[in-house]
């Protein structure tokens, strides 16, 4: 389908010109004729011919074209549009339209538009009422829904390529690209001219990998532009199609964007990275399966450019795998060494009217080494962007880049603060600013060209009550919420009442609610092992099971977090191998040493603006020696509820006091005599073995 406007300047229009001024020269007639237009009889009587003549001349081209004016413009000009199904002569059809109202036109200028552009002019058009009704019209070309931009469900975008480039600029062109070894060969089996003419079909189709937006663009250009100058299509216009795997495959919308550009192009990008080998694991081959099977369902009518992630043999091989008999045509960019890469930079030096020097090429040192286009252009981005700031304009040399900006950014927020000034917890420090760093690397990555990459962040908390396992949990969310990690960053707390139901098949909804509401945040699954405490395994293997399920879908903005004992979660995890190894990280929370509980009770009591006297360190650190490692020992608890006591301790040392004799300072701090040992518990003994 090919859309057309047509633009000219109005010589004659007879027909709607009063009598007593058919005597005026044809320059003064036709001058008054489109001032007056609108304000006069004729321009009624326009706006019932033109949509009358719109719908003859739809009739008579078998359903297959739509002419209409669009209005006058400049005073003296006239604006049509069209839409066609077939080839036409497009500036003859207009020529017979102008004829049906009686007016002639010169210098007529004809432009291929995009469906954004015709649907404006229709829109316009049915405003000056011009034609009846604009959707109408839409409907008759099935272009009613996907016109609609609140409608759509693919994104997609238009281009019409204007270029008048023969067959030795594009092989020039795709020699400066560094496609010489696949494009150039198309190009020229382009131009080979067919033993016999045919209506419709395409050979082949094509599958393009790069990962450079700039290259690409300019890869499918050349080659249409090569397939348009062939009448292999017959519309300049291209459609660029960007998919979202995450999200299903809306084949219906899909099949009628595909009909509007019989004899077009349709570029799709399907941009999933994962090589993943996992059981649930993308891409995502029921998406490109019915992608596939709309692709095979219009081969002869529209051509494809499958656009897809450079060296993802997966996903090659899932599209090669489910497009039958069609032929894809396998195009890519050119790996050079040594002085071809380096001709490469100094071209483009040269485009930027720029001298090249010994730095741009000092990163081509190995013969051996092979260079993409996407990397060299890396390379001269860095060192026309250093030269720019340093050469070009020195006043700016002091300022560091984005990237570099990147990497010595401190983490944001007030949790990370509060993360740092936790008593010991190395080993969950050491995870948080391993995940920051991998977050701050894929920037990095990305303005090298290398593409991005989303690991899993699941977690495993072992640990004795009191270990700041949830405390930690907490600040996790909060932290990569800050810095950009995660999307929301809240904590949802659950545990085995929170998700097993009642009866088989409703605990894997129950699950994936949940997982739906902690979505963008951490879900933290307490006691995990309790799961499985069931007689019979049944409910807790369900839950299992989807849980499993959905930490694989929800990996790039959701973390999971199991908590728990030491020795019964290693037993719960050795049970589940599909659950271990999708978790990232294992963290222990050890059990606090006498001086870091007497620096957790240290900081409690600033956070409650209370100060220790210097005794009580003295009387603390026996007492945590003697109550660490007996049975139901709560680490930070036990710290917490010693300060505690000793607040209601040092209340009732205050009130027995004469009050006016007391400071400030006696109110708010802790001696020695206000903490007391809790009584003696038997020490729990664990015997090798048993």
């Amino acid at each position: 389908m090919t859309f057309y406007k047509v633009e000219a300047e109005i010589i004659n229009a007879r027909t709607f010109i009063p009598l007593e001024e058919k005597q005026e020269d044809d320059e003064n007639r036709n001058r008054r004729f489109c001032r007056n237009f609108r304000s006069s009889d004729e321009w009624k009587n326009f706006k019932e011919f033109s949509s009358q003549h719109s719908d003859e001349i739809y009739q008579k081209s078998a359903m297959n074209t739509y002419i209409f004016a669009v209005g006058i413009r400049n005073e003296t000009f006239i604006q049509l549009g069209i839409l066609t199904r077939s080839e036409i002569d497009e500036l003859k059809l207009a020529e017979e339209f102008m004829a049906l109202i009686d007016a002639k036109f010169k210098n007529p200028i004809s432009t291929e538009v995009t469906l954004r552009a015709i649907t404006d002019m229709l829109s316009t058009s049915s405003r000056h009422s011009l034609i009846s009704d604009d959707d109408e019209v839409l409907e008759k070309f099935g272009l009613d829904n996907i016109s609609n931009r609140h409608s759509r469900s693919i994104d997609f975008s238009e281009v019409v390529y204007q270029d008048e480039l023969n067959e030795k600029e594009l092989i020039e062109k795709s020699d400066s690209l560094l496609c010489s070894e696949t494009l150039i060969p198309e190009i020229e089996r382009i131009y080979q001219i067919p033993s016999e003419m045919t209506e419709s079909g395409h050979p082949v189709h094509y599958m393009m990998e790069c990962n450079d937006s700039r290259i690409r663009e300019k890869m499918t250009k050349v080659l249409l532009t090569s397939l348009y100058n062939n009448k292999r299509i017959r519309s300049r216009r291209r459609c660029v199609v960007t998919f979202d795997t995450d999200y299903a495959f809306h084949d219906n919308y899909f099949d009628a964007l595909c009909r509007s550009y019989f004899g077009s192009a349709m570029v799709l990008h399907y941009n999933q990275n994962s090589d993943d080998d996992g059981e649930y694991a993308n891409p995502n081959c029921d998406f490109i399966e019915k992608l596939c099977c709309s692709i095979k369902k219009f081969k002869n009518d529209v051509l494809m450019v499958i656009c897809l992630p450079r060296a993802n043999e997966k996903i090659k091989n899932a599209f090669i795998e489910h497009l039958g008999t069609i032929t894809v045509v396998p195009i890519k960019e050119d790996v050079v060494f040594g002085e071809k890469a380096k001709n490469y930079l100094r071209r483009q030096a040269k485009k930027q009217g720029t001298k090249s020097d010994k730095s741009l090429y000092s990163t081509i040192r190995d013969n051996e080494k092979g260079y993409l286009a996407t990397e060299l252009n890396i390379i001269f981005d860095k060192w026309y962007a250093k030269k720019l700031k340093t050469k070009i304009y020195p006043q700016y040399a002091e300022f560091e880049s984005a990237c570099n900006q990147i990497v010595k950014n401190k983490p944001k927020g007030s949790a990370y603060s509060e993360m740092e000034k936790m008593i010991g917890l190395s080993e969950a420090k050491d995870v948080i600013n391993q995940a920051l760093d991998f977050y701050k690397a894929q920037k990095l990555y990305k303005d090298k060209g290398i593409p991005s990459e989303s690991t899993a962040m699941h977690m495993v908390f072992t640990g004795n009550p009191g270990t700041a396992k949830t405390s930690a949990a907490r600040l996790f969310a909060q932290i990569m919420k800050e810095n950009g990690l995660l999307s929301e960053g809240t904590l949802h707390e659950v545990g085995r009442a929170d998700l097993v139901g009642r009866y088989v098949g409703w605990t894997a909804q129950i699950v994936k609610q949940k997982f739906k509401d902690a979505k963008g945040s951490v879900l933290f699954i307490d006691e995990a092992y309790s799961l499985v405490d069931d007689k019979d395994g049944l409910y807790g293997d369900e839950a299992i099971n989807t849980i499993v399920q959905e930490m694989e879908n929800n990996r790039e903005d959701m973390v999971v977090i199991f908590a728990g004992y030491p020795d019964k979660m290693e037993e719960f995890l050795r049970k589940n191998p599909g659950l271990r190894s999708r978790i990232a990280f294992h963290i222990p929370f050890n059990d606090y040493k006498p001086e870091e509980l007497f620096q957790i009770t240290k900081l409690l009591s600033e956070n409650k603006k209370l100060t220790l006297a210097d005794d009580v360190e003295e009387k603390l650190i026996p007492i945590f020696e003697t109550h660490l490692g007996t049975e139901d020992f709560g680490n930070g608890r036990f710290a917490r509820n010693l300060l505690e006591k000793a607040q209601r301790k040092q209340a009732s040392r205050l009130v027995s006091q004469d009050p006016d004799s007391l400071s400030k300072e006696d109110v708010l701090t802790l001696t020695a005599e206000d903490f007391e040992a809790p009584a003696e518990v038997k020490k729990e003994t664990r015997t090798i073995g048993f």
